[in-house]
This record gives C-alpha cells, structure tokens and sequence, in this order.
C-alpha cells in the first residue's frame, strides 16, 4: 500500500457536508461534555479521554466538576487533591499536566483559555489534537483533531497507506485533515464536524467490523471499495510489552494507620514506574523480598505476612505486585521519607489504583 492521494474535488465538497447531517440525527449527543462551548470542560473531557473509555471517564468527569467547576479552582488546589480525586483513572502524567495548565490559563491568559489551537498547544499537556478539538469546538476555528479514532476513519476513507510510524506520513495525513475541514459558517459547522468524525470513529469506524452500512460516506471509503477496512490506519512499530515484580511494605498501625512515601514527581532513569505513579503516595516498594526484609527492623520481620500476589495491567508493562503486611507500632518509622496517616486521612490522598484497591479491601 501507499499513501493516497485526496479524494476527487467533488467528493471533498461532499465530506463535511455528509458527516454534519449525519452527526445532527445519528451521533452522540447525551455525553456529559457535549452541547457546551465552555473551553474548560472540552478540555477536561479531553484529557479525561486520552486512552480511557468514555463509560470511565463519565463518572470521573462529573466528580471533578463538582470539586473543581471552573479552571481558577483547579488551579488554586493542592496537586495532591488533584492527584486523589484522579486515583483510579490511569496515566497520572494527565492529572500533573492538568494541574500545571490551570495554573497557566490563570497566571498567563487571566484565566481564559486561548481562543487558538496553536496558543492552546503552549500549554502544559495540550497537543496538536487536544488543541485543535478545544480551537475547534469552542472558538469555530478551522484545525483538524486527528485522534486514534479520527485516524482510523480518514484512513480508510482515503485509503491511506502511510505509515504513521513514520512522522512524514503522519504530517502528510495532517494535512489531508485539514482539506477535508468546512468552509462556511464555522461557528456552527466546526464544532459539529468535530464532533461528527469523533462520534464516526467511536461508534461507526470501528476497529473490528466496521458499521459500513451506517456509514454516511460509505460511497466514498476507498477501504470499503478494497474489501479490507481492518488494515487501516498503518503503523508498524510497537513498543514491546514487559513485565515486573514488586513488592510492596504494607505497614499499619494498630489503629489504621498506613505508612505512605510520596514518590518524587519524576524519578530516576532507573524507575520504571517514574512516569505512571510519579507524585503519588504510595506503600514502599521493593525489588525482592530480601530487600524489603531487611527494611524493617530486625526486632519486627517475624511479623511480615505475604499476602496473594495479583496482577496490575499498564498500557506496555505488566506489574506483578507482591504485598507483606505487617503491624508496628506509630514510633516505628519505616524509612526516612515517608510518613503514617491516619485511617481517616490516607483515602483522601492521591494513590495508586492497585495500593488504592489492596488498602480498601482489607480495611
């Protein structure tokens, strides 16, 4: 396969014009983030988004408006507040970027967002895409998102064979995007026609058989015309998936207090978990079960319990974690960085969803 080219001039002229009436009568229009040009929550939902499913984010979203309804309270929280009312969702890099731009919306623009995709993409967090879905839904600005599912139907629809490992044809099929983007009363139609090449891929395009029949340019779709939809987008490099063991020092008080490190906001280049748990409390982590052992003093080891090992999914990386637990006395200090909370206090932290679900079992 190679790159396509576009589409006749005809069928461009069509395209949008196609999906705008589509979308007004079969896309999505009950998610908690639509029908609103409120730049905060499109750029809320659109950080929540980012490789989490919406069914997820749904409840997510809600919660965080209801504790941070405007980007100026966000802004003046702790991370750590941030951090707690994020546990769960994933990807935590997400939560300290969105931290970070609050902070800049106030302190640069007043705490407007900016009305353009490319002042947007300035921003902590905030890529070409996410910008362009912000520029676009909220200010009628003409820019292409090109998400993993926008990627999806242009592709097909085009026959795109490109290589988007490659950042050429990445570009290339940018610019494709843009061509195919309205041309009249964007005020009205941007914000639709984003909405509408969302709502193609999340619902019509999709990975495995696609819903061809209920496509509005079914006409046009080169990969429908070829037979063979599921070979689009194409990209060849994949990160290799790994796997590893931790274990994990559960100390506790006998009043239910848990012993919590914060982890440095980014860690060493040997910390593999730098970039996901980076800035959370977390139970001490060990690389074996000699050295956590020789962690706690000697007077307390007979005291470690293993309990049941489980597994932890990452988007490239299986955590095999091994939790010990363990009683000691509040005058027992575990290491010279962490801290005990109180039963009361640590839920409130920001946790990591495995350390999060082990201390709520068994509490």
């Amino acid at each position: 396969m190679t790159s396509a080219t576009l589409m006749p001039a005809a069928e461009v002229a069509q395209w949008p014009d196609r999906l705008l009436r589509w979308q007004a009568v079969h896309g999505r229009h009950d998610l908690p983030w639509q029908n609103t040009h409120d730049p905060y929550r499109v750029w809320l939902s659109e950080i929540m988004l980012q490789q989490t499913q919406v069914t997820t984010v749904r409840d997510y979203y809600a919660r965080f408006l209801q504790r941070f309804p405007d980007v100026a309270t966000l802004a003046a929280a702790p991370l750590d507040d941030v951090l707690a009312l994020w546990s769960g969702l994933g990807y935590y890099s997400r939560a300290r970027n969105l931290h970070a731009c609050a902070q800049k919306v106030v302190t640069l623009h007043g705490g407007a967002f900016p009305r353009n995709a490319a002042t947007l993409q300035e921003l902590p967090g905030i890529g070409r895409s996410t910008a362009a879905a912000i520029a676009s839904i909220c200010f009628g600005e003409r820019v292409a998102i090109l998400d993993g599912n926008v990627k999806r139907v242009l592709t097909r629809a085009l026959g795109f064979g490109g290589d988007l490992a490659q950042a050429a044809q990445e570009k290339s099929l940018w610019k494709l995007a843009d061509e195919l983007l309205p041309r009249d009363d964007l005020d009205q139609s941007m914000p639709r026609y984003t909405q509408a090449v969302m709502d193609m891929g999340a619902t019509v395009c999709l990975p495995r058989k696609p819903g061809c029949l209920m496509c509005p340019v079914a006409d046009l779709c080169v990969a429908r015309r070829e037979g063979r939809p599921e070979v689009y987008p194409v990209k060849t490099r994949k990160l290799k998936r790994t796997a590893q063991s931790l274990w994990l020092l559960w100390a506790q008080t006998r009043e239910g207090a848990v012993w919590l490190r914060q982890r440095p906001a980014s860690g060493g280049t040997e910390d593999a978990l730098k970039s996901v748990w980076a800035g959370l409390h977390c139970l001490e982590l060990f690389d074996s079960f000699e050295l956590l052992q020789a962690a706690v003093p000697a007077s307390q080891r007979e005291g470690l319990r293993e309990l049941p090992v489980f597994k932890h999914v990452l988007t490239h990386k299986d955590l095999h974690l091994h939790p010990v637990h363990m009683v000691l006395p509040a005058s027992v200090k575990v290491s010279e960085q962490g801290i005990w909370h109180a039963a009361h206090a640590w839920p409130a932290l920001g946790l990591p969803a495995p350390v999060r679900k082990l201390l709520e079992q068994q509490s």
